[in-house]
Order: structure tokens, then sequence, then C-alpha cells
């Protein structure tokens, strides 16, 4: 048994000076507060990542944000998603797709006339920041409170994993502050225990801040617009106020409780100060989109610290866990900090009700929205670390849009539901050059719920399996519509967007990666329908071993059958065809192993993505070579860095995190520690030279 506290501990987050880029934030997969070195939102501009990323350095917001807090800008002409399309000539006819829009544009500029309503509808509805709640610092009652961290002394930090409670403390005019923050596990609630004697001189209060909503490519926040939304202070009693908020025709309210002080409006326009009568000051700030949706009755911080502590011992004691004490390779202690990291993170930010946006709950990415091919990048490890539980809620999201993926098929002339690329909680899928022609999320939800399937209990099973008929019986029929039959073999049509963005989709062809994911793809859809007692579908079968040869050039595979078959820039995505995806009749594993070799030694690093390095590892120990896998896994490259506090920066402050690649990680080392069906030994992905030494418990075995 791996002493699982200890391995937690050792890796608990300590900060002693200020950064931008390190922000530390607790949630519950559906709600998070991120907080600065204060432990809470003091320092609103010093974590502006609009400006550092215009100044070329690295920042985070720390903003609070929920999967139920969006808001659309007002659409005065009208959009609808016809306005975005465009006419592809098919062997199907003519087809429609939402591609009018102009990512240019986005950056900074108005778009021109043909993409204003794509840019619109890509824009729309967008993520919310629900409002800030930071200390207010003065030296003096009538002093401007301070905007800098440099004005902390002695500043300490610490993120206790195993509990999920943040502890900070600093000095500020002479007298000491602590500040203790832990989040709700069940409800959209954050908690403070502020203690300083500044509380009762004046020079320290809490300050509420509420900006209006961003549209802009990567913001998160408008502190600019004050006329454009409400901020409405209603007294319940002598400790217990609410704050109504209203941004168009968003609406949403937030509930404070605390032990003792005043609460009151600020000078500057949607500011609350919140002043302490005693040097100990507990305050609980509930989130929720009406008085319906409130907690009933009153929260204390010991009762929010408690349930926070209980969750997350809970947490850590279940599923699966690995220990690299005794390994004498010197990166074992980082490959250990990253994968710890990376379970708290995507805790918080990828397991709740929807598919997480890339930056989880911290900023917005895309204007907030999720992209559903890097969903399995997300969250298919909870499955595979034996907590189902964390992926099983955004599954139900699949459902309540499957009328809308219908239709998105029916429009284009196929059968089953077409499943989209960037969207919100609506459904109602983004224009873009790129989103609307990829197809590789089409076999996610498959692939997701086969590992569920998988990490379930037997009991468990028969309950998941009819849940899920229609969704994977629409998912597959779109799948074999989708093909294009020429002789008995069946390809990927143009147009089509592989996993690789940066190919001419109205003559792409044939990618790699997707062929074999679409046999894998069906091949479970035909697995579901022998559990529910039907025939295999003949139809799918035929076009399984009908399924055009992937494209090979000089002994490796390319990622498309089409010209110029090969970029050597962006994801190496033939990699996934074996690797993410199980062994196949479609994938040769000699020549998996080749193209892996090419990849390694000549590919643009720069221009890869965090996921594509847990990629990499995950092909290298499918095909038995664990020598590269943590070489791959563990790449010294700038996009494969993880900071401080565990996330993997992309872009600078354009992309400071990006969650996908903390979850690929985690799916990477649990095929390399747990193998899968037909592995041969035990932990298959790691050097067998005796330089590492790898225990682990509770993985679920990889199909």
């Amino acid at each position: 048994m791996i002493d699982r506290e200890s391995l937690v501990r050792r890796h608990t987050i300590e900060i002693t000076h200020p950064d931008p880029s390190h922000v530390l934030t607790v949630g519950n997969g559906d709600f998070a507060y991120t907080a600065d070195i204060t432990g809470m939102q003091t320092f609103v501009a010093y974590h502006d990542q609009s400006a550092a990323f215009a100044e070329q350095r690295l920042a985070v917001h720390n903003a609070t944000m929920s999967n139920w807090g969006w808001h659309s800008m007002p659409n005065p002409d009208g959009f609808v998603l016809d306005d975005a399309m465009t006419t592809y000539e098919t062997a199907r006819g003519p087809v429609q797709y939402p591609d009018k829009f102009d990512m240019a544009s986005m950056m900074g500029g108005e778009p021109a006339e043909e993409f204003r309503a794509g840019a619109w509808l890509h824009a729309n509805p967008q993520r919310i920041d629900l409002g800030r709640i930071g200390l207010r610092l003065r030296t003096a009652p009538e002093a401007e409170p301070e905007t800098h961290p440099e004005a902390l002394a002695n500043p300490r930090q610490r993120l206790d994993l195993w509990t999920g409670t943040l502890t900070s403390r600093f000095e500020y005019a002479g007298q000491e502050v602590r500040v203790t923050t832990v989040a709700d596990p069940h409800h959209a609630k954050v908690a403070f225990r502020i203690e300083s004697e500044l509380l009762t001189s004046g020079l320290a209060g809490v300050v509420l801040r509420f900006p209006y909503a961003a549209d802009g490519f990567f913001q998160t926040s408008d502190w600019t617009s004050p006329d454009r939304h409400e901020s409405t202070l209603e007294r319940l009693g002598e400790r217990t106020a609410r704050i109504r908020r209203v941004l168009d025709d968003t609406t949403y309210a937030v509930r404070m409780e605390w032990t003792g002080g005043t609460l009151s409006t600020a000078e500057e326009p949607h500011e609350f100060v919140l002043t302490g009568t005693a040097n100990t000051l507990e305050l609980v700030a509930g989130f929720a989109r009406d008085e319906s949706d409130e907690e009933p009755g009153s929260t204390t911080f010991a009762a929010v610290a408690d349930a926070s502590a209980a969750w997350w011992r809970d947490f850590w004691i279940s599923g699966a866990a690995v220990d690299f004490t005794g390994s004498t390779d010197p990166r074992a202690a980082e490959l250990e900090r990253r994968v710890v990291l990376s379970q708290y993170l995507t805790a918080v930010n990828s397991s709740g009700s929807l598919p997480p946006q890339e930056s989880g709950l911290v900023a917005n990415s895309w204007f907030g929205k999720f992209h559903l091919e890097m969903h399995w990048w997300h969250a298919a490890h909870f499955a595979a670390w034996g907590r189902p539980e964390l992926l099983a809620p955004s599954m139900d999201w699949y459902l309540s849009i499957l009328d809308s993926a219908r239709e998105t098929a029916r429009r284009q002339s196929y059968e089953g539901a077409r499943w989209p690329k960037h969207v919100g909680p609506d459904g109602r899928e983004s224009p873009s050059d790129i989103g609307a022609l990829l197809i590789w999320q089409q076999p996610h939800p498959l692939y997701l719920l086969e590992l569920l399937h998988r990490s379930l209990p037997e009991d468990r099973r028969p309950e998941l399996v009819t849940r899920f008929a229609e969704l994977v019986e629409e998912t597959a029929r779109f799948m074999a519509s989708f093909v294009e039959d020429r002789s008995g073999t069946y390809h990927l049509p143009a147009p089509v967007m592989p996993a690789q963005e940066f190919y001419d989709a109205r003559t792409t062809e044939d990618p790699t990666f997707e062929l074999a994911y679409w046999w894998w793809g069906l091949e479970i859809a035909q697995s579901w329908r022998e559990r529910l007692g039907l025939e295999r579908d003949k139809q799918w079968e035929r076009i399984q071993d009908g399924l055009a040869a992937p494209h090979q050039r000089d002994g490796i595979y390319t990622a498309i059958a089409t010209e110029p078959h090969l970029r050597r820039d962006d994801h190496p995505s033939m990699l996934c065809a074996l690797g993410v995806v199980p062994a196949g009749p479609r994938i040769d594993g000699g020549v998996m192993e080749a193209t892996l070799l090419d990849v390694l030694d000549d590919w643009k690093w720069d221009s890869a993505w965090g996921w594509d390095f847990p990629t990499m590892a995950m092909t290298a120990t499918r095909v038995g070579r664990p020598d590269l896998a943590v070489d791959a896994l563990l790449m010294d490259t700038p996009k494969n860095t993880y900071t401080a506090v565990g996330h993997n920066p992309q872009f600078g402050s354009l992309l400071p995190l990006y969650n996908s690649a903390n979850g690929g990680l985690l799916a990477a080392v649990s095929l390399m520690a747990a193998g899968w069906d037909t592995a041969d030994t035990d932990c298959p992905g790691f050097p067998r030279d005796g330089s590492w030494q790898v225990q682990h418990e509770g993985f679920t075995v990889w199909p």
C-alpha cells in the first residue's frame, strides 16, 4: 500500500514571493476561486493577462468562475448560424458549413462584413468572471488601497493539497496578516478566515469588485464598462447580505455571510467594502443563478473547511496512486510532482457538469467555451485512475445536446448525430474554418463511455449501457454515414480538417489518426450493441473491414493521404493512431515505431502543444519503447514546462495554463504504469534498466 498522505504532502505547493503567473485555485469542478499571494483576489491589475501579453510577460487572472455563469452580448443584427455558412461541393452534393470566421480580426480590430455574423456567434455566449473578493490594504485610513504586492513583506503561501486548504501569510504596515481560503466541494461557495490587528485599525478590510463580461478572444473581465451592468446590495440581516448582479440578460446573486463588521457600498461603482470589528473576520460567499439555487440555511467558515478537508481526503485515498520513491533517474521527482499537481488541478477544473474549457475555471480561453476534441485529454484519465464519478457528470451533457447534434448531421445530409468542436453549454456550434470541419471529436464520447464502463463496478454497468444506448448508436450512425465508398474501400473524404489543423480541408482526405479512430469508435459501438443483446451492425462491419489503409511514405505514416502528406509542426497527430487509440487492424506497430522515431528526430517543438508530449509517451509505450516514453513525456522544451503551481503555459499570457496537458500527462502515466488488456509486462512505459522504481495501485487497465 502506498502511503498516500505522504505522497501528496511532499508536493504541497509553497510560494515565498509574488509572481503574476503563480495563482492558486480552490474549487470543485463546477466552481472555482483563484487567489493571488494574499489568498484572495487583492491585486487585480498585477494579474491582468491582457496587459501582460502586451508586455510579453506571463500572468494569470485571479478570477471567480463557474460552469453556470454565462453571458451573451446584445445581438441587434439578429445573427444566426445560417449567416455564417459557406457552401462546399461534395460527393453528396452542395453542403453548407459554418466556417465564416476570421481569427485574426478577433485578436484586435473589427471583422470584415462577411465575418461579422461568425464573429458574434463565435464569441457568444462567453463565460463570465463572477466577481473578485480581495483585501483592501491601506497604510492609513484615508490612504489609497495598495495595488501591487511589492507592498507586502515576507509573504508565505501554502496550498495543502490533502485538504484543499490555502493558507497565506504576509506582513503589511508592520503587522502580520493571515488568510485561510477554502471552497465548498459541492456548492459555488468560497470561505475565508482573515486574522490581523489591521482589521480593527481599519487598515485592512475586504473589497468585492464586479466586472462586466468580456468578449475578447482570451479575455475574462471588462473593468471599463460600469454603465453596462448592475450591482445592487440587499441587506438580509445584521451579518448577511445579497448582491444582485445584472449583465444584460444574465442575472445571478452573491450571498455574503460574515462574523462581524459592516458591508457597505464603496465610492467606485460595482464595489463593496466589508470592514471588521475584531482581529478575526470570517466570510462565506455563495454564488447562485438565482435565490432558488442558494443553499438553504447559513454556512460558516468551519463548515466549509471541514467539508473541503473531508472531500479531498476521500479523493486522495480513492482511485489510483503512483509513487516513484527509490528511482535513480533524476527526473523522477519532477514527474511525481507533475502527476500529483495535475490530479489536483483537473479535479478542480475539469470534473464538472460540462466538458471543461482548455484553461479550466481559472481564466477564459476562446471565450470560455469548451473544445470537444479536447474533452478526452481533460477527462479520460479520471476513468483510468479509478475515479469515474469525476468523468460521468460531463457525459450527461452530450445527452442534453443530442437533438442539436442530430440537426447538424441532417443539415449536412448525414445520418446520426455530429458533435461540434467549439461550443458553449447550449450546444450550438461556433463558426470556424477549422472547427466546422474537424472530425476527431466524433469518436470521443464513445471512447470516454468505454473507459467509464471499464472503471465502474459490474453492477453499475448495465444502467450506463442503457442510459447512453441512443447516444452511442447515433454517434456511430454518423460515422458510418460520413465515409465514402469507392469500389468497396471506405474513405474519410474532403472536406475534412485533421487533428493537425493546418491543411486545406477542401482537398484533405484520409487522415491517419482519424482512420484508426474511426475503426476503434465503430468497434466500441458494436460492443455496446452486444451489451444490449443486439447483433453487430453489418454495415459498420463492412466499413471497419474496408477502411482505407493509412498513407505511408518512406516507411512512416504521414498525417494525411493527400498532398502535402505531412507538415512537421503543430500536432504529430498520426502518432495518436497507436497510443491514444489501442492496437487495431489499420495500424502496423513497426511502421508506427518508425514514425515515432522520425518525429522525435525532426519536429518543430516550439509549435507543438502540451498534450503532444503525452501522445508520444503513449505511442512509445504501445510500440514497446519504454526507453523513449519517459524522454518524450519529460522533453525539455518550452511547451512542456510546468510552473511551480502545476500550470502548463503555451503562448505566454495568451494561454498561460493548458489543463488538457495535465490531463494528458495523467492518461499517459496510467498507461505507462498499468498497461492494457494484452500487455505482457507491468509498467510497460518505464525503462527496465533499474533507474525507475514504480509502485502503483488502483488503476483501470486500458483497452
